[in-house]
């Protein structure tokens, strides 16, 4: 086993029996997944996502496979696994008749947290709830009560925290204040395995991702590697005046081309784009601004998953 792994699973199986068919919600599933690191697990519904973080959490049983958490496995201790990871949950599973405040001192209590070691309140403060710690939850928005899901994971200081669609419901404004708080959680040293729909999500905050469909590992890369692999990249020229004479080297990059705008996409192994611009010169195309779009996670999330 490697050292230094958060989270490291080899062969997990688990199969569900539903109306008498076996489904496989995850398949021989091996993941490494680094200490103080931000880890995106990626795939569509029903991908296997949401059982590999109940298989941890001790909500479901595994059928097969290993998994051992910060060095323990989960065979072997699986309570002292709880006390290591703080699980944030897809479902707005909140009590109704509990105020945030006495909802994260219950939660609390329940992990064994001694009364001069709580930090209700800096955690309300830090989730922007701390106006609402005396409101029942029923009336919280559901952005709201999103923000209070994620406190309640935080309340026994664990080493690992797993977001399960952290910012569904959430405004954009709100999306981005839990990035930043998010990113500061992994600069304390905890690390954060993060499943999301929000691909710019994965983008702005993972180090490492997993794309997983029908129970399988499809690739697990680091992030910037995976949008290494896939090397298009389009370029849009304000141009200046109709072009008269196209360079017969850039024909077949030719994507778009108006009276002001030229639009080629290619390959970056191929041709770059300082030797395109030397080619417009040559030909005297003269333009006055350019821009550049690579791809990004979502196209090559398309890409695998369709493969």
């Amino acid at each position: 086993m490697k050292k230094n792994l958060a989270i490291f699973t080899e062969n997990l199986s688990k199969i569900y029996n539903k109306k008498n068919n076996k489904v496989k919600a995850l398949e021989n599933f091996s993941i490494n997944i680094p200490n103080g690191c931000i880890y995106g697990l990626l795939g569509p519904n029903g991908a296997g996502k949401s059982t590999f973080i109940n298989i941890i959490a001790g909500l479901v049983k595994k059928n097969s496979g290993r998994v051992n958490i910060t060095g323990i496995d989960l065979d072997k201790n699986p309570i002292e696994i709880r006390k290591k990871i703080g699980v944030v949950p897809q479902e707005l599973n909140i009590d109704p008749f509990f105020t945030p405040y006495e909802l994260l001192e219950l939660q609390a209590g329940l992990y064994g947290v001694k009364k001069q070691d709580r930090k209700t309140i800096q955690i309300l403060k830090n989730m922007q709830l701390i106006d609402k710690k005396n409101a029942y939850a029923r009336n919280l928005s559901g952005g709201m009560r999103r923000r209070l899901l994620i406190a309640k994971a935080l309340v026994h200081n664990p080493d690992i925290i797993f977001l399960d669609e952290p910012t569904a419901g959430v405004d954009v404004e709100l999306r981005m204040n839990l990035w930043e708080y998010i990113k500061s959680l992994c600069k304390q040293g905890k690390t954060i395995c993060l499943t999301t729909h929000y691909l710019e999500e994965a983008e702005k905050l993972c180090d490492y991702i997993t794309i997983i469909d029908n129970g399988k590992k499809i690739i697990e890369d680091k992030k910037d590697n995976l949008l290494n692999l896939f090397t298009k990249r389009i370029v849009e020229f304000e141009i200046e005046c109709k072009i008269v004479n196209f360079p017969i080297n850039l024909k077949k990059y030719l994507k778009n081309q108006n009276h002001n705008k030229l639009t080629l996409e290619y390959d970056k192994k191929e041709i770059n784009l300082s030797e395109i611009i030397k080619i417009l010169n040559d030909y005297k195309i003269l333009f006055s601004e350019l821009k550049t779009f690579d791809e990004d996670l979502e196209s090559i999330f398309l890409k695998i998953t369709s493969d």
